[in-house]
C-alpha cells in the first residue's frame, strides 16, 4: 500500500515539476504589462535561469540521489519547490522574478534524475511506467495552461504560483509519512545491471544524450511557445486568457496520451524501431504547422504536440534499459544537465527570435531540430546488436538472451 501511494506521489511530483516551469510562460504577458514591459518577448529571456539551473542542478541533485538516499532529495524536493513559487509570487520587477525563478529552477532539477529513478526501482515493465509517469507530467503541463488562465481572468497572476506551491508542500508532508525507508543510499548496493562493451556503452550514451537535447530543444521552445503562438495565429485569444488556458489544456491532455501508448510499445517491441516511428513523424509535421492559419494551426499543434511528448520516455527507457539503479541517478542527472543546459538558450531565444522572425521562422527551425532528431536516432545500435556485443563481453549478457529488451 505504502509503495502505491509513494508512486502516485512521484507522478504527482512530475506534474508539479513541469506546472512550475510551465507557469511563467502563460502568464508572461499579463506580468509584462503588470512590470511596465512593452513586450512579452521582451521579458521572456528572464525565465532562462530556471531552466539553466534546473539543467545545472540535475548534477548534484543526481550525485546526491544516489550517494545520500532518493527519499530525502525528494523531501528537499517537495518543499523547496513550494517555498521558492512563494517567492515569485512576492517579486515586484523583473529581476526578482527572474531570481525567484532560478531558485525554484534549483528545486524543480531534483526530480529527473531522482524521482524517475526512484519510480523505476520495483516495476518489472519500465515502459508502461514511464508512459504513464510522463503523462503525469504532461498533465502538470495542462493544469498549468487552464489554472494560470482563470487565476489571470479571474484573480491574478500571483495566485497562480501560490496555489501549486501549498499543493507541493502538502504532498511533501504526505510523501514523508508513507514513503518507506531506503535501505541505504543506492550506490551502496549490489550491482544487477547487465554490463556493456565499452564501445558500445559510449556508442548508446552518446546517441542519449544528442538525443536528450535536440527533444528538449523541441519541448522547451513549444511549451513555453505555444501560448503566444496560438494569439498570433488566433487573435480573438488575446483578451480571453481563460479560453486560451482551455485550449492549451485540450492540447497537452489530449497529447500526453501518446506516452501511454508509447511506453506500451516499448515494452513490446525494440526500442529503436518505436523511436524511429515517432521521431519521423515530426519533421513534416512542424513544416505543414508552419503555414497553417487560424484553427488548422491548432490542430497541427495537437498532432505536433503529441509527437514532441511521445518522444519524451524514450531517453528514460535508454537509462532503464542499459543503466544499473545503484548509478542511474546520476547518469540521469548528466542527461538532463547537458539536454536542459543546451536546450535552455531556445527559452531564452524565443522572445528575440519570434520579434526578429516570427513564429513562422521558428516553426521551420522546429522542423529542422526534429530531423537532426531523426539522424541521431539513427545511429542507435539495434538489440540484436547490443545483445551480441554484451554476450561476448559479459556471461552474464549471455543468460538474459531470451528476455525481451
Amino acid at each position: 500500500m505504502n509503495l502505491r501511494i509513494t508512486s502516485l506521489l512521484l507522478n504527482i511530483a512530475h506534474a508539479i515539476d513541469h506546472l512550475m516551469l510551465l507557469v511563467f510562460a502563460t502568464a508572461v504577458a499579463t506580468i509584462a504589462r503588470e512590470f511596465g514591459i512593452g513586450r512579452w518577448e521582451d521579458l521572456m529571456p528572464y525565465t532562462t535561469g530556471a531552466f539553466v539551473m534546473f539543467g545545472i542542478g540535475s548534477l548534484p541533485s543526481g550525485r546526491l540521489g544516489d550517494l545520500w538516499g532518493r527519499r530525502a532529495m525528494m523531501l528537499v524536493f517537495f518543499f523547496g519547490m513550494g517555498g521558492s513559487t512563494l517567492l515569485i509570487s512576492l517579486a515586484q520587477n523583473a529581476w526578482h522574478l527572474s531570481l525567484a525563478l532560478g531558485v525554484m529552477g534549483a528545486f524543480a532539477s531534483i526530480y529527473h534524475p531522482v524521482g524517475i529513478p526512484m519510480l523505476l526501482r520495483h516495476t518489472s515493465k519500465p515502459g508502461i511506467t514511464i508512459g504513464v509517469n510522463g503523462m503525469a507530467g504532461n498533465l502538470g503541463i495542462a493544469a498549468a495552461a487552464i489554472s494560470t488562465g482563470f487565476f489571470i481572468q479571474y484573480a491574478e497572476w500571483r495566485i497562480a504560483f501560490i496555489v501549486p506551491g501549498i499543493i507541493s508542500i502538502a504532498c511533501g508532508l504526505l510523501f514523508m509519512k508513507f514513503a518507506p525507508v531506503e535501505n541505504g543510499a543506492p550506490a551502496k548496493r549490489t550491482v544487477t545491471q547487465i554490463e556493456l562493451p565499452p564501445a558500445t556503452r559510449n556508442k548508446v550514451f552518446l546517441v542519449m544524450t544528442m538525443l536528450a537535447i535536440t527533444i528538449s530543444i523541441l519541448f522547451n521552445f513549444t511549451t513555453n511557445g505555444n501560448g503566444e503562438l496560438l494569439k498570433a495565429r488566433l487573435p480573438i485569444l488575446v483578451e480571453q486568457p481563460a479560453l486560451l488556458g482551455m485550449l492549451l489544456a485540450v492540447v497537452y491532455g489530449l497529447s500526453s496520451l501518446s506516452q501511454l501508448a508509447v511506453g506500451r510499445l516499448i515494452d513490446r517491441f525494440p526500442l529503436r524501431n518505436v523511436m524511429l516511428g515517432i521521431i519521423a513523424c515530426q519533421g513534416p509535421v512542424f513544416l505543414l504547422a508552419a503555414f497553417s492559419p487560424g484553427w488548422k494551426l491548432y490542430l497541427a499543434m495537437v498532432v505536433f504536440m503529441a509527437l514532441v511528448f511521445g518522444s519524451i520516455p524514450f531517453t528514460d527507457a535508454i537509462i532503464a534499459r542499459f543503466v544499473d539503479d545503484s548509478i542511474r541517478s546520476r547518469v540521469s542527472g548528466m542527461r538532463v544537465a547537458v539536454s536542459f543546459g543546451v536546450s535552455s538558450m531556445a527559452v531564452w531565444a524565443l522572445g528575440p527570435a519570434v520579434k526578429a522572425a516570427g513564429f513562422d521562422f521558428a516553426l521551420l527551425v522546429l522542423g529542422a531540430v526534429a530531423i537532426c532528431s531523426l539522424f541521431i536516432t539513427w545511429q542507435l545500435p539495434d538489440e540484436r546488436s547490443i545483445r551480441k556485443a554484451s554476450a561476448a563481453h559479459s556471461p552474464q549478457a549471455a543468460r538474459a538472451e531470451d528476455r525481451p529488451m
